[in-house]
């Protein structure tokens, strides 16, 4: 099981080109991306987004790209020609002022604009294959770190799946002996009223109707399922936040139901405990992807 947040940087270096790829992710019910990186490499976002939604399938994700290109080929220096032939005319005619004409091919190359440097258009293909060198290294860590809180988690999960199994125990316990009891008080009820022994048929009949009304072997033979299909979701590898979110619900239905029918006080206070574990529960499965 993986955590949703977790973080990842990586850089690499191939033929005098330098990328740095970090990660940095948290929670979110879908996998939601974030990219910031320089206006030229805008082609690269389509490519990350697939190589990022293969291997996450949760959370928010900022995806922070850097580059810098060392290669001699880097840059490229132009000169406005247009623009040099405009600065030698207006100075040619200042020549007439009496001032000594000292100008030379660099002075006016210096002169604003003349001369200009330029990025020179990337090897897309390249820089792409930097990317997701750089990617997968960085994604590595972000698994990794995910991991390792999915595996704190499973554990916490764990726990409180056996105290709420331990709660559903005790209902199951509990409950033959709120169907006893209940006998006890309907038959003690009758003879303080008419003051002589109930009829045992009809007593049975209305024990009978009571029981059947507050019945919840079905809700606890479906809630022990539904901790069963947890507990094995938790080892699974691969994303399971979404079914254990289901799950969730409908151990929540079932405790609700229980609660609901039950006529019996420890029961009923069972059922408030139970509730509780599974809202621990559905807080920490915020965080799992």
């Amino acid at each position: 099981m993986y955590s949703r947040t977790g973080y990842g940087r990586a850089t690499c270096e191939i033929d005098g080109r330098q990328m740095t790829v970090e990660l940095k992710s948290v929670n979110h019910r879908f996998l939601d991306l974030s990219f910031r990186m320089p206006r030229n490499l805008l082609f690269l976002e389509e490519t990350a987004r697939k190589a990022l939604g293969a291997r996450l399938a949760r959370g928010h994700v900022d995806v922070f790209i850097t580059y810098q290109n060392h290669r001699r080929d880097a840059r490229k220096v132009c000169a406005d020609t247009t623009l040099f032939e405009a600065y030698a005319q207006a100075l040619e005619g200042l020549t007439g002022v009496g001032l000594k004409d000292d100008r030379t091919l660099m002075s006016i190359a210096r002169l604003p604009d003349v001369l200009t440097t330029e990025e020179a258009e990337e090897d897309q293909q390249a820089v792409t294959a930097l990317m997701r060198e750089a990617l997968d290294r960085a994604l590595d860590q972000l698994i990794a770190m995910r991991g390792r809180e999915g595996l704190e988690m499973t554990g916490d999960l764990g726990e409180k799946l056996a105290a709420l199994e331990n709660m559903l125990r005790q209902v199951e316990e509990r409950y033959p002996d709120t169907v006893r009891e209940y006998k006890e008080r309907l038959k003690a009820s009758v003879v303080e009223l008419i003051g002589q022994e109930m009829d045992e048929a009809r007593l049975l009949q209305e024990v009978a109707v009571m029981a059947d009304k507050s019945a919840i072997a079905e809700e606890t033979v479906r809630l022990r399922s539904h901790i069963g299909q947890f507990r094995e979701l938790l080892q699974r590898e691969e994303p399971v936040g979404r079914r254990l979110d289901f799950l969730v619900q409908e151990m929540n239905r079932e405790v609700n139901t229980i609660s609901s029918k039950s006529q019996d006080v420890p029961i009923t206070r069972l059922a408030v405990d139970m509730k509780a574990e599974i809202e621990k529960l559905r807080e920490q499965l915020q965080n799992v992807e």
